[in-house]
Protein backbone atom coordinates (compact mmCIF):
# COMPACT_ATOMS: atom_id res chain seq x y z
CA UNK A 1 0.00 0.00 0.00
CA UNK A 2 2.80 2.60 0.88
CA UNK A 3 4.27 1.73 -3.06
CA UNK A 4 0.92 2.55 -4.59
CA UNK A 5 1.15 5.75 -2.48
CA UNK A 6 4.26 6.52 -3.21
CA UNK A 7 4.20 5.97 -6.81
CA UNK A 8 0.58 8.43 -7.04
CA UNK A 9 3.21 11.11 -4.73
CA UNK A 10 5.54 10.97 -7.72
CA UNK A 11 2.85 11.01 -10.41
CA UNK A 12 1.31 14.07 -9.19
CA UNK A 13 4.54 15.48 -8.55
CA UNK A 14 5.56 14.69 -12.23
CA UNK A 15 2.31 16.02 -13.52
CA UNK A 16 3.13 19.41 -11.40
CA UNK A 17 6.47 19.80 -13.15
CA UNK A 18 4.82 19.19 -16.55
CA UNK A 19 4.31 22.60 -18.40
CA UNK A 20 3.41 23.53 -21.80
CA UNK A 21 6.09 24.85 -24.39
CA UNK A 22 7.96 27.97 -24.66
CA UNK A 23 5.59 29.62 -26.97
CA UNK A 24 1.88 29.00 -25.35
CA UNK A 25 3.56 29.82 -21.42
CA UNK A 26 4.60 33.41 -23.26
CA UNK A 27 2.48 35.96 -21.52
CA UNK A 28 1.85 38.44 -24.52
CA UNK A 29 0.32 34.82 -26.77
CA UNK A 30 -1.88 34.38 -23.31
CA UNK A 31 -2.95 37.58 -23.38
CA UNK A 32 -3.54 37.52 -26.85
CA UNK A 33 -5.73 34.52 -26.65
CA UNK A 34 -7.80 35.82 -23.67
CA UNK A 35 -8.41 39.29 -25.37
CA UNK A 36 -8.98 37.44 -29.34
CA UNK A 37 -11.38 35.52 -27.70
CA UNK A 38 -13.28 37.95 -25.52
CA UNK A 39 -13.61 40.16 -29.11
CA UNK A 40 -14.25 37.36 -31.30
CA UNK A 41 -15.68 34.07 -30.08
CA UNK A 42 -19.14 35.31 -28.15
CA UNK A 43 -21.90 37.10 -29.15
CA UNK A 44 -22.73 38.52 -32.43
CA UNK A 45 -18.96 38.78 -32.88
CA UNK A 46 -19.27 34.72 -33.33
CA UNK A 47 -21.58 34.85 -35.37
CA UNK A 48 -19.61 37.60 -37.23
CA UNK A 49 -16.60 34.74 -37.28
CA UNK A 50 -18.87 31.85 -38.21
CA UNK A 51 -20.11 34.08 -41.43
CA UNK A 52 -16.80 34.69 -42.65
CA UNK A 53 -15.11 31.40 -41.81
CA UNK A 54 -14.45 29.12 -45.14
CA UNK A 55 -16.87 26.03 -45.04
CA UNK A 56 -13.80 23.80 -45.51
CA UNK A 57 -12.03 25.27 -42.53
CA UNK A 58 -15.70 24.71 -40.40
CA UNK A 59 -15.89 21.06 -41.74
CA UNK A 60 -12.33 20.41 -40.54
CA UNK A 61 -13.76 21.84 -36.99
CA UNK A 62 -11.81 24.45 -36.71
CA UNK A 63 -13.21 27.05 -33.96
CA UNK A 64 -13.30 30.39 -33.36
CA UNK A 65 -10.72 29.52 -30.41
CA UNK A 66 -8.52 27.62 -32.53
CA UNK A 67 -8.46 30.63 -35.23
CA UNK A 68 -7.65 32.84 -32.06
CA UNK A 69 -4.58 30.89 -30.95
CA UNK A 70 -3.36 30.57 -34.56
CA UNK A 71 -3.63 34.30 -35.22
CA UNK A 72 -1.66 34.64 -31.80
CA UNK A 73 0.43 32.44 -32.22
CA UNK A 74 2.20 34.41 -35.31
CA UNK A 75 1.76 37.60 -33.71
CA UNK A 76 4.12 36.00 -30.66
CA UNK A 77 6.35 34.65 -33.67
CA UNK A 78 7.13 38.14 -35.16
CA UNK A 79 7.92 39.60 -31.54
CA UNK A 80 10.47 36.36 -31.10
CA UNK A 81 11.94 37.24 -34.49
CA UNK A 82 11.76 41.20 -33.68
CA UNK A 83 13.75 40.51 -30.63
CA UNK A 84 16.24 38.24 -32.28
CA UNK A 85 15.26 35.39 -29.74
CA UNK A 86 14.79 32.01 -31.94
CA UNK A 87 11.24 30.66 -32.84
CA UNK A 88 9.56 28.81 -30.05
CA UNK A 89 7.34 25.90 -29.97
CA UNK A 90 3.66 26.08 -29.46
CA UNK A 91 1.88 23.12 -27.76
CA UNK A 92 4.74 20.86 -28.40
CA UNK A 93 4.95 21.89 -32.28
CA UNK A 94 6.57 24.33 -34.20
CA UNK A 95 4.58 26.80 -36.40
CA UNK A 96 3.83 25.97 -39.77
CA UNK A 97 1.84 28.15 -42.39
CA UNK A 98 -1.95 27.34 -42.35
CA UNK A 99 -2.43 25.78 -46.32
CA UNK A 100 -6.62 25.65 -46.87
CA UNK A 101 -7.37 23.93 -43.31
CA UNK A 102 -4.09 21.67 -42.69
CA UNK A 103 -1.56 23.56 -40.16
CA UNK A 104 0.76 21.22 -40.91
CA UNK A 105 0.64 20.07 -44.57
CA UNK A 106 3.61 17.71 -45.08
CA UNK A 107 2.37 15.61 -41.73
CA UNK A 108 -1.18 15.41 -43.03
CA UNK A 109 0.32 14.31 -46.28
CA UNK A 110 2.66 11.57 -44.59
CA UNK A 111 -0.55 10.73 -42.29
CA UNK A 112 -2.39 9.96 -45.64
CA UNK A 113 0.21 8.14 -47.15
CA UNK A 114 0.62 5.95 -44.12
CA UNK A 115 -3.36 4.92 -43.85
CA UNK A 116 -2.89 4.39 -47.86
CA UNK A 117 -0.37 2.38 -46.82
CA UNK A 118 -2.09 0.26 -44.00
CA UNK A 119 -5.21 0.02 -46.64
CA UNK A 120 -2.93 -1.61 -49.28
CA UNK A 121 -1.57 -4.10 -47.14
CA UNK A 122 -4.64 -5.15 -45.46
CA UNK A 123 -5.74 -5.63 -48.52
CA UNK A 124 -3.35 -7.65 -49.57
CA UNK A 125 -3.40 -9.53 -46.37
CA UNK A 126 -7.08 -10.80 -46.92
CA UNK A 127 -6.48 -11.42 -50.36
CA UNK A 128 -3.87 -14.08 -49.57
CA UNK A 129 -4.44 -15.55 -46.13
CA UNK A 130 -7.12 -17.81 -45.32
CA UNK A 131 -9.86 -16.51 -43.16
CA UNK A 132 -9.67 -19.40 -41.72
CA UNK A 133 -6.03 -18.93 -40.45
CA UNK A 134 -5.17 -18.45 -36.76
CA UNK A 135 -5.22 -14.76 -35.19
CA UNK A 136 -6.94 -13.98 -38.66
CA UNK A 137 -9.19 -11.74 -37.40
CA UNK A 138 -7.19 -10.14 -35.07
CA UNK A 139 -4.72 -9.23 -37.38
CA UNK A 140 -7.66 -7.81 -39.59
CA UNK A 141 -9.07 -6.10 -36.45
CA UNK A 142 -5.60 -4.68 -35.51
CA UNK A 143 -4.69 -3.18 -38.97
CA UNK A 144 -8.63 -1.22 -38.74
CA UNK A 145 -7.35 -0.20 -35.66
CA UNK A 146 -4.00 1.12 -36.37
CA UNK A 147 -4.86 3.03 -39.92
CA UNK A 148 -7.50 5.39 -38.13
Amino acid sequence: MAGLAARLVLLAGAAALASGSQGDREPVYRDCVLQCEEQNCSGGALNHFRSRQPIYMSLAGWTCRDDCKYECMWVTVGLYLQEGHKVPQFHGKWPFSRFLFFQEPASAVASFLNGLASLVMLCRYRTFVPASSPMYHTCVAFAWLSGR
